[in-house]
């Protein structure tokens, strides 16, 4: 398998079970993602900074249990990781709050040891990052890392991107997030878009219109995520819709997304077609989604 790096940010996860309380765990977007890359035997290292905390530490010997490489997580002193917490309603949709604006991986690309960092990510033969991972930069540190990148496509690295916009995490500059958003996509291979963030912040009509919009910056591939409708697979000019396998009644639709893009990116890895790697996306989030929390327990993962 090709090495493969996922970027982003690692928080202390708080999630209300059925009876009102609260677990303790770990989770963020492009985490959660690494997590199944690694469960399905995909070798993969994440890019981030923590504090040298208990609750850091924590963190690390999760992805160390994973099987996920540490190596490029720097510590800081002093820091701690960010915290938020997620309400599931009974149609299994959630909300979240978040404390995070101090945490240290928001000062990734500017951090001592940067640099390693960004070698890291340029000896990378895939490298996975999403809306989220933007969303937590400076202007500087949204420089270093879109150079970086630019550096990997260079020496031949698959750039995978997840749109997963959030509103809040941008404020009300939504120009400064389509900006940033715009560079991204003239550096990315592979798009994973789910529509309805994409409808948020560009106002696309449908999920053609959304492929219609990526493909303009010459992505090759593109997967845009609908939820219960599937997704829609675009290859060049041609797309393919790819319905869900079967109805799935969620229980908690937290990492529905992330975990479906870890399976589609491991089956393309294995040499699926985009098609079969889509229903391989649909079946491991179908089953995310009947658990409580972002990621399934080890023996459910099957």
């Amino acid at each position: 398998m090709p090495r493969t790096i996922a970027i982003g940010e690692v928080m202390v996860e708080f999630a209300r079970g059925a009876d009102g309380r609260y677990a303790l765990g770990v989770g963020g977007d492009t985490f959660n993602t690494a997590v199944y890359l690694a469960r399905a035997g995909v070798e993969v290292a994440y890019a981030t900074a923590l504090g040298d905390d208990r609750y850091s530490n924590a963190i690390v010997a999760v992805a160390e249990a994973e099987g996920i490489q540490t190596s490029a997580m720097l510590r800081v002193p002093g820091g701690m990781p960010g915290l938020y917490v997620v309400d599931t309603d009974a149609q299994g949709e959630r909300s979240f709050s978040y404390w995070r604006d101090s945490a240290p991986a928001r000062r990734l690309f500017e951090l001592p040891g940067w640099e390693a960092v960004a070698e890291r990510i340029v000896e990378s033969s895939i490298v996975y990052l999403s809306g989220v991972t933007l969303s937590l930069y400076s202007n500087i540190g949204i420089g270093r890392l879109l150079a970086t990148l630019e550096f990997a496509r260079e020496r031949g690295a698959r750039i995978v991107f997840d749109g997963n916009f959030r509103p809040t995490s941008w404020g009300t500059d939504l120009t400064r997030a389509r900006a940033i958003f715009a560079e991204m996509l003239k550096r990315t291979s592979i798009a994973l878009p789910g529509f309805e963030d994409e409808a948020r912040l560009w106002g696309d009509g449908s999920p053609a219109a959304t492929a219609e919009r990526i493909a303009t910056f010459g992505v090759e591939e593109i997967v845009v995520k609908n939820g219960a409708d599937g997704a829609l697979v675009r290859t060049g000019s041609t797309s393919q819709f790819v319905p869900l396998p079967q109805p799935v009644e969620p229980v908690d639709t937290t990492a529905a997304g992330d975990s479906f893009n870890a399976a589609y990116l491991a089956a393309r890895l294995a040499g699926s077609a985009p098609d079969i790697a889509a229903e391989a996306g649909h079946h491991l989030a179908g089953r995310v989604i009947q658990h409580r929390g972002a990621l399934l327990p080890r023996q459910a993962n099957a």
